[in-house]
């Protein structure tokens, strides 16, 4: 057993895509050299990526696989034999094709693959060599590698062009301390490397696979792990923040990028001018993370500082001349956002909402101003619902889609919604029409916060209901993975106003209410029902993330699928009522109920008529009905769930001796519509809270 090394060097790598080409490089040749038989399951392998080089080091490998015996399947035994069981000419021409003499006829055998039988082959397989194994491997690894753009250049003296993700510049490749002979890319293996450009001068030559992460670092002044280079970012980033007694945002995507960026990292303190300070902090924070990458700062309050943290490539004794760099480079990044902020502000916001006229949301849906009509519309009809100011609403949707045409925006897109908010305060809008402008995009992600007020809650609402309708009418739905309008995400929207912010609101009727602000000509055959469905889904989604069962959310959405604030208390009430043996009794009766009706086609037009009862049972569980009725009715309206649930539970004696005594089948036709018309007056009570038959439960004989 030996460790093997193989090192890809390339020029910069792009950052972002880094750690996932890293991962997959070393695990594809891993993959394949197991499959090959080289290394076992529990063999260790390390992967290694820097901006210039992809590595994998794997221990306990073979310099020559075992050698096996191969099974292969010829032909089915009637085609291969003949009527005297010798070898056809079938299986003869078949045997020579595989570069084997007849007697191979001699080594084969019958197996029976579970249809017919078949003419199998043993083959003994010498094993291949390390060098020949590796070739496939590297091969496989490189053409399976996430990239995401894909480069065609020419190898330095190589005629044929080549394709990469980055030009590559040296191949190695050792068993232990030997040169493993293989091509990839235009290129040679060696045993040669590169180290940092400016700390490491020539080649570094790898005398061990073994030594190989060690020698880089010691000769290369590199750090070739990744996760061992990002971890030390962080630590240097928490030291230093803590020395200045400032906090260090949390940004993974930040620092993946950065450690992507960097073999030799270093973080330095830095500051830039306290007069960009009067510029809104998101402005400033977005431009040192976005174009600089740099770590920004902020104060025991949480107000951003002056100060910020650079991640170098370079370790010098006196960084003074990269932190001026720095320094300087940032100015003019804050004067110009500095410039925009200051020249957005000078123009009202209304005059900004005016241009929108001249912005093409969708060429099938007309400008961005047409959609600020119909958001205005719509949030306004929601307000009057719940009782928030539609004034206000109308102000704020007048407003919403403004900040879209100034020039931060333009520059920053991420800002949108944000800079609406700081341009409505500094031009004397009210607080919470200026906060609306904001929080209406929430959630934007996963675990975003949900918008705060009625105002805001009412205009995100519309905002997401148009995008969703307005797409569906154009015939735009989201398939697969693919949704470029983020529809999901805008319907997971919805689903996390309805329910966790206080706006009791019909699903169906909002989105009737939605439908009805586009024109004709710009939407044809909406189909509101899918529509439903697809935010029905993601409710459903939300739910099983929440930890409740299938069964649970399918029973209260058969029952009501409009009014999603109630899912959840009707769920809980369901899941307390499940504990009972009571429930378990009406929940089989229920299946029973729906079974029967189901078999009659569901026809419930027929009024129970009292007068055709003709044993006792009927005529007690129709009393139990008409007593219950008006107290579970009651109980559902004031949402006392348990209640409701409880009181069905007072009907199980009348239930189960009705199935015990009476033929609900008749051969009777008006006693059998009675008694169809009498179960289906049960199924509706049954069903008050959730669809009962719809759960899943083990019903107790």
């Amino acid at each position: 057993m030996a460790t093997l090394l193989v090192e890809l060097l390339t020029e910069e790598l792009p950052p972002r895509a880094l750690k996932k080409l890293g991962s997959s490089f070393g695990s594809g040749i891993f993959t394949s050299l197991k499959k090959q038989n080289f290394v076992t399951d529990e063999a260790r392998y390390s992967t290694f990526a820097t901006p210039r080089r992809l590595a994998v080091v794997i221990q306990d490998v073979l310099g020559i696989s075992p050698e096996e015996t191969v099974n292969q399947k010829l032909m089915p035994t009637h085609v291969g034999f003949d009527k005297n069981g010798g070898p056809s000419e079938a299986l003869l021409k078949k045997i020579k094709s595989l570069g084997l003499d007849e007697s191979a006829a001699k080594k084969t055998e019958v197996k029976n693959d579970g249809k017919m039988e078949f003419i199998f082959l043993n083959q003994k397989k010498q094993g291949v060599t390390i060098a020949e194994g590796l070739q496939k491997a590297i091969d496989i690894s490189i053409s399976d590698l996430p990239i995401p753009k894909v480069m065609t250049y020419q190898p330095q003296n190589n005629l044929e062009s080549v394709n990469f993700v980055r030009p590559a510049h040296r191949l190695v490749a050792l068993l232990d301390d030997q040169v493993v002979a293989i091509q990839a890319l235009g290129l040679n293996s060696g045993n040669s490397s590169l180290g940092h450009r400016f700390h490491s001068k020539g080649d570094i030559t790898i005398a061990s696979a073994e030594l190989y992460e060690s020698i880089l670092e010691e000769s290369g002044q590199i750090i070739p792990d990744y996760n061992k280079r990002r971890g030390l970012i962080l630590d240097q980033l928490n030291q230093e923040a803590g020395q200045l007694g400032l906090a260090l945002e949390n940004d993974e995507d930040l620092l993946e990028e950065v450690t992507s960026l960097v073999e030799s990292p270093a973080v330095y303190v830095a500051q830039f001018d306290r007069e960009f300070l009067s510029i809104p902090e998101e402005c400033l924070v977005l431009t040192m993370k976005t174009n600089q990458k740099y770590f920004p700062l902020f104060d025991k309050n949480g107000k951003l500082s002056e100060t910020f943290l650079l991640v170098s490539n370079m370790k010098l004794d006196d960084p003074s001349n990269i932190i001026k760099g720095n320094e300087k480079v940032i100015r003019p990044r804050l004067a110009d956002a500095q410039f925009f902020y200051q020249g957005d502000i000078e123009t009202p916001l209304s005059e900004l909402a005016a241009r929108l006229e001249h912005v093409i949301y969708h060429n099938q849906l007309g400008s961005q101003l047409d959609r600020v009509t119909r958001i205005s519309d719509l949030s306004v009809q929601i307000a009057d619902c719940v009782g928030t100011d539609s004034l206000k609403v109308a102000r704020a949707a007048e407003l919403c889609k403004a900040d879209l045409v100034s020039d931060m925006v333009g520059e920053f897109p991420e800002l949108q919604g944000t800079m609406g908010r700081y341009y409505a305060l500094a031009q004397g809008e009210a607080p919470d029409i200026a906060d609306a402008l904001e929080k209406y995009y929430r959630p934007r992600f996963a675990k975003d916060s949900i918008p705060n007020s009625g105002i805001s809650a009412a205009l995100a609402l519309a905002d997401k209901l148009d995008i969703i309708v307005g797409i569906f009418g154009i015939g735009l739905i989201p398939s697969g993975e693919k949704d470029p309008y983020a529809l999901r995400r805008q319907a997971i929207g919805i689903v996390r106003i309805l329910t966790e912010y206080p706006v009791e609101l019909n699903l169906q009727e909002i989105i009737n209410w939605a439908v009805g602000k586009f024109s004709e000509k710009s939407v044809t055959n909406i189909d509101k029902s899918k529509i439903k469905n697809f935010i029905i889904d993601r409710f459903k989604g939300y739910l099983k993330d929440k930890g409740y069962s299938i069964d649970k959310i399918e029973a209260v959405l058969a029952t009501d699928s409009n009014h999603l604030h109630l899912a959840q208390p009707r769920i809980a009430a369901l899941s307390e009522f499940l504990r009972t043996d009571d429930a378990i009794a009406l929940v089989s009766a229920n299946k029973r109920i729906k079974n029967i009706l189901k078999k009659n086609n569901g026809d419930t037009n027929h009024q129970v008529e009292f007068q055709l009862f003709s044993t006792d049972e009927e005529v007690s569980l129709y009393k139990v009905i008409q007593i219950l009725s008006p107290k579970v009715m009651e109980a559902i309206n004031q949402r006392r769930y348990p209640d409701a649930l409880e009181a069905l539970s007072s009907a199980r004696k009348e239930v189960d001796l009705f199935f015990d005594k009476v033929m609900v089948m008749s051969d009777d036709p008006a006693e059998r519509d009675n008694r169809l018309a009498l179960l289906s007056q049960l199924s509706v009570l049954l069903k008050c809270v959730g669809d009962l038959s719809e759960l899943s439960i083990t019903v107790k004989n």
